[in-house]
C-alpha cells in the first residue's frame, strides 16, 4: 500500500448463490481482495436479495428484502460489495425505485419497521478493482501473468441493464471486464454473444431453452478464438459450465457447419460429439490467479468443466 493512502475497506453481500452453488465465486472474492489488501466485512444476518422470482411475484416484497439488506450494511464501514450480478442488480434497483417514489419508499419503511437506507454506494467487484483501486495499480499487483490466454468475457443481461440503474458501464457496448483482463495480461477476444441471455433461472423450469440459450454462447465463444469464458454470475457460471455435456449431446461439435447456425443443429441418435471443453471462470478466480493465489485456494475443484488442463497448457498452473 501506497505510505499515507487509507485501505479500502467494504461491506459485501455475499447472496445465496455464493454460499451453495457459486461458493468458488465467493472463495476467489475473499482471496482476491486479501492479496491485494481490500478490506471486506460480511454483512451481518443478510438474507436472500429476492433475485428475479420475487419481483415477478410481488414488488414490495421485493423492494423490501433489499432495502432491509441495505440497512443491515449500513452497520458496517465502507460501500456495499456485491458479486453476484442478479444481487447487484436488485439492490440497485431498490435503491434507484425508492429514491424516485416517495409513496413507494413509505410502503416498504412500514413493511421493514424502519428507514430504508439510501445513501449507501452499492458496487460490483468489477467496479472496485477497475475504478476504486484502479487499473494501473492491479496491474502493478500481477505476479503472474496470464499471457497467452485468450478470454470471452461474458456480461449477460444485468450488469448493465437497464442502462439508468446498474451504473457501471455502457449498458450496448462495456469494456470494464476487458479492461480488467488486460491489467492481468489476458488477451479479451471480440465475440457476438457477450451479453445475451444464458437462460439464467429457467435451467430448472425449461431446461430445452438454457441448452439452445447457452449452446448459442459457447459457439460464438468458439468460433472467436476464446479458450475460456469469464463471468461475474453464478447462474450464468452454473448453466454455461454444468450444461455443457448435454449442450453437446443434443447440438454436437462446434465445426464449419455451424458457422452459418450459431444455435447449431440437434445430433442424429448415436452421433459423437467432438467441440472442446470451455472453461468457464469467474473473473476473481483469473485475477487471483495473477496475483499469485496457488490454485487449490480458489475453487478450481467446484466446477464441472475442468479448467486445470488449459491453464497448464498455458503454463499458469
Amino acid at each position: 500500500m501506497t505510505p499515507g493512502k487509507k485501505r479500502l475497506n467494504y461491506s459485501y453481500y455475499p447472496g445465496c448463490s455464493l454460499h451453495a452453488s457459486g461458493r468458488e465465486y465467493d472463495i476467489s472474492t475473499r482471496a482476491l481482495f486479501k492479496v491485494l489488501n481490500l478490506g471486506l466485512k460480511e454483512v451481518p444476518d443478510w438474507f436472500c436479495c429476492g433475485a428475479t422470482p420475487a419481483h415477478n411475484v410481488d414488488e414490495l416484497l421485493s423492494l423490501s428484502l433489499c432495502a432491509k439488506n441495505l440497512s443491515l450494511a449500513e452497520e458496517v464501514e465502507g460501500d456495499l460489495a456485491v458479486a453476484c450480478a442478479a444481487c447487484f442488480s436488485r439492490l440497485k434497483t431498490t435503491q434507484h425505485h425508492l429514491k424516485a417514489d416517495d409513496a413507494k419508499r413509505r410502503q416498504v419503511e412500514t413493511a421493514i419497521d424502519g428507514p430504508a437506507p439510501l445513501g449507501k454506494p452499492v458496487k460490483h467487484i468489477l467496479e472496485i478493482l477497475a475504478r476504486d483501486l484502479g487499473l494501473a495499480k492491479l496491474e502493478e499487483q500481477v505476479k503472474k501473468p496470464l499471457s497467452g490466454l485468450k478470454v470471452a468475457c461474458y456480461y449477460g443481461c444485468l450488469l448493465t441493464r437497464p442502462p439508468e440503474v446498474p451504473e457501471l458501464d455502457d449498458c450496448e457496448d462495456p469494456s470494464i471486464m476487458e479492461d480488467i483482463l488486460r491489467a492481468l495480461g489476458a488477451e479479451p477476444v471480440k465475440w457476438s454473444h457477450r451479453m445475451e441471455c444464458c437462460g439464467a433461472n429457467f435451467t430448472l423450469s425449461r431446461p430445452a431453452v438454457v441448452l439452445q440459450l447457452s449452446n448459442a454462447i459457447l459457439n460464438s465463444a468458439s468460433l472467436a478464438g476464446a479458450d475460456c469464458i469469464m463471468v461475474a454470475c453464478p447462474l450464468c457460471h452454473g448453466n454455461l459450465d454444468i450444461r455443457q455435456q448435454g449442450i453437446k449431446n443434443k447440438y454436437g461439435a462446434q465445426d464449419s457447419t455451424l458457422r452459418g447456425n450459431i444455435f447449431g443443429s440437434e445430433l442424429l441418435e448415436g452421433q459423437e460429439s467432438e467441440r472442446p471443453d470451455m472453461p468457464i471462470f469467474y473473473i476473481t478466480q483469473l485475477a487471483a490467479l495473477a496475483m499469485g493465489v496457488p490454485s487449490d485456494k480458489l475453487g478450481f475443484e467446484s466446477v464441472i468443466t475442468d479448467p486445470k488442463p488449459l491453464l497448464r497448457d498455458k503454463q499458469l498452473l
